[in-house]
């Protein structure tokens, strides 16, 4: 079973959803690791200071025990009495606060029994030194003391000393528990930072990779929907594409194959229409154009007959206006021909001199004695259909020719600018002239300005040119007024429409290769 295209993108999300879970699970338990490793730093800490405060609080008794004993002031021994009061359930609490180290309590209750002998040794001391001055009111030092023999055996500082000795033990041990709880902390954060960064770079490159997975199974596939289209684009409408993955794209790809299969059958019903037309309309042309000629032939025949001496001059005038009406259908029956056939009938491609083609146009039209046609110094040379752009010449200036109110003195100029990818041609003469508000009604079919009576034309020519110009993919206009003469401006590509396209699919396909099998 093939997997969809959803399906990926659908694994993709959650492989990266599943990742950011991990991220933040990791995330979690490594910020409560360093939390308790943080609460324990400062556990032991509050250790330290609860037995700072209980060392200070026993010397500050030693320290009012003894200066009693020196010179029996009561109000010394107010810091022995504040100490004791303080000292009431401190070596609970100490215990308490480290109950997981049997060392430390082993240390706290030794203190505590040396504490409660220092204190029955000092409440003993204090209350004869109480009785001596009251015995004897002038009594200093241990004069008069029963137990005065302990003092002067140093026992009390004995005791005082391990006490301190303990105390000190105790602290000694709490800093190194310390010490080695900040480097479990340090630990901690350095561990936790790196496994953060780990976790977050693996996240972004697997979902980096799977994006770039997505992005060549998408590019891969457009790209040769794309390369399907530009060949429909240039009339190969028998490729197909090859698509074995069997998803929604699939699917697409499906269509475009159906839609190129349809076209191209629909190409192929459409010439063979336009080849019957073609005939169609050779064969009428033919039979519209054999009557004519009869008309023509019996008008001739008239003449022969009657002799043109013995003809009436109406019947004269008559007999040619009927045939100049046969010429002006048969042109008109050219004309629309050529007209339909335009981008139909395939021609090819030649280097065409354009200063060459205009003086062959030219010499075609064959303009009357003092009609000038002036020619630019740069006229280019193109790769084109020659037949097609001498057309529009030979339209463009035989309508200036035709239409000129002193055709004995008249001038048409022909000029050339390069636009880009374009040559800008115009052909300006100095006749009569074209009102703006016939500007766009001259280029569709059938349209005259001026009688046909007058001025035998069809109506077709410019539509003629304005069909070649644009299929070549330019644009023609005319600027004008009555008067003024008229300059008709076009521009021709430098390059073939279908040369231009034909670059264009080589370098796609040299930028990147798609499988298409025909």
């Amino acid at each position: 079973m093939k997997i969809t295209l959803t399906t990926k993108l659908f694994a993709g999300f959650v492989l990266l959803l599943a990742l950011f879970a991990v991220v933040v699970v990791f995330y979690y338990q490594l910020a409560g690791q360093v939390l308790r490793n943080s609460q324990r730093v400062e556990a032991s800490q509050k250790v330290t200071n609860r037995a700072s405060n209980l060392l200070r609080n026993i010397i500050d008794m030693e320290t009012g025990f003894r200066g009693y004993l020196l010179i029996g002031n009561e109000q010394t021994l107010e810091p022995y009495y504040d100490g004791e009061r303080q000292l009431i359930g401190r070596f609970s609490e100490l215990r308490d606060l480290v109950e997981d180290s049997p060392e430390q309590i082993k240390l706290i209750d030794q203190t505590q029994r040396l504490f409660q002998q220092w204190s029955g040794y000092s409440h003993l001391m204090v209350a004869e030194k109480r009785e001596a001055r009251r015995r004897l009111p002038g009594q200093t030092g241990l004069e008069g003391l029963a137990h005065r023999r302990l003092t002067e055996g140093l026992s009390g500082k004995q005791v005082m000393d391990n006490i301190r000795e303990r105390l000190a033990a105790f602290e000694k041990r709490e800093s190194d528990t310390r010490a080695r709880l900040r480097q479990e902390l340090d630990d901690s954060i350095v561990r936790a930072e790196w496994l953060s960064a780990g976790l977050a770079i693996a996240a972004l490159v697997l979902g980096l990779l799977w994006a770039i997975y997505i992005v060549r199974i998408f590019g891969r596939r457009l790209r040769s929907m794309l390369d399907l289209a530009r060949r429909m684009a240039d009339g190969d409408y028998t490729s197909q594409i090859v698509d074995t993955e069997q998803d929604e794209v699939s699917e697409l790809t499906s269509a475009l194959n159906v839609m190129a299969r349809t076209v191209g059958a629909n190409i192929s019903q459409l010439e063979s229409r336009n080849q019957e037309l073609d005939q169609f309309a050779y064969v009428v042309s033919h039979d519209l154009k054999a009557p004519l000629r009869g008309i023509e032939s019996a008008s001739r025949w008239i003449e022969e007959d009657m002799g043109t001496e013995q003809l009436p001059p109406h019947i004269r005038e008559f007999l040619g206006l009927m045939r100049q009406r046969v010429h002006r259908m048969e042109k008109l029956i050219t004309g629309i021909l050529d007209l339909a056939r335009i981008g139909r009938v395939a021609q090819a491609d030649e280097t065409v001199f354009v200063r060459i083609l205009l003086r062959e146009v030219v010499d075609t039209l064959n303009p009357p004695r003092g009609f000038k046609v002036e020619l630019p110094f740069f006229l280019p040379t193109l790769t084109t259909n020659a037949v097609q752009l001498q057309q529009v010449f030979t339209n463009l200036i035989s309508n200036a020719i035709k239409y000129h109110d002193h055709p004995e003195t008249g001038t048409v100029h022909i000029s050339c600018d390069d636009a880009g990818d374009f040559y800008l041609f115009s052909v300006a003469d100095d006749g009569p002239g074209i009102d703006p508000e016939y500007h766009d009604r001259i280029f569709v079919i059938f349209q005259t300005l001026t009688e046909r009576d007058t001025v035998e034309s069809t109506g077709v020519g410019l539509a003629i040119v304005k069909k070649i110009v644009e299929r070549q993919g330019g644009r023609i206009g005319v600027k004008s007024a009555e008067g003024q003469g008229a300059k008709f401006i076009f521009t021709w590509p430098k390059v073939p429409p279908k040369a231009k396209k034909t670059a264009a699919m080589v370098a796609t396909a040299t930028g990147s290769s798609v499988s298409v099998t025909t």
